[in-house]
């Protein structure tokens, strides 16, 4: 039994080293986390959105919103069909039903809260995991618009002492 000891510590010793000796693969990037999407013509923020993934399938709350001087901060979705419709734009899923494949995220929609209209969308993750390409479109993807959004820390929107979005649908209020 003394031989053994000394034998099993070496064994393991030698496990112990070809294990950590194997290379330690990183998480691929994924596109939930916060995201920033900016205004095409100033380049100045416009919203934040907050994407996240549950059963595989990605989903795009917008939790913040940069309003212009006049702009309404009660911002409603008047135009929205169903349950969406009069509710607060800051809090509402946008993005819905994206699968990923790789870094592409695929069959899912993007609604315009301006006018209530919902396109089909795709998303597409830059391979460091730090831009998202989303686009809108009719049909084929040849039709539509496309926009980068800049991924945030995760602690950006608690430091920036933004208004959380409210949680669910709350009736609209009325000035």
């Amino acid at each position: 039994m003394g031989a053994s000891l000394p034998k099993s510590i070496i064994i393991g010793a030698l496990v112990l080293v070809g294990v950590t000796g194997l290379p330690v693969r990183a998480a691929e990037p994924t596109a939930a986390g916060l995201w920033e999407q900016v205004d095409d013509n100033t380049g100045k923020p416009e919203s934040w959105f907050k994407i996240t993934e549950r059963n595989g399938v990605y989903v795009g709350n917008i939790v913040k919103i940069f309003f212009k001087p006049g702009e309404d901060e009660n911002w409603v979705c008047d135009r929205c069909e169903g349950a969406e419709k009069g509710a607060p734009v800051l809090g509402l899923a946008l993005i819905k039903g994206m699968r990923r494949n790789g870094n592409s995220y695929e069959n899912g929609t993007i609604m315009d809260p301006r006018d209530g209209s919902v396109y089909r969308a795709l998303m597409q993750l830059s391979p460091d995991g730090n831009k998202l390409e989303v686009r809108g479109y009719l049909g084929i993807s040849l039709f539509g618009r496309s926009q980068t959004w800049n991924r945030l820390p995760d602690n950006a929107l608690s430091s920036q002492g933004a208004r959380p979005a409210p949680k669910g649908a709350g009736a609209p209020q009325k000035k």
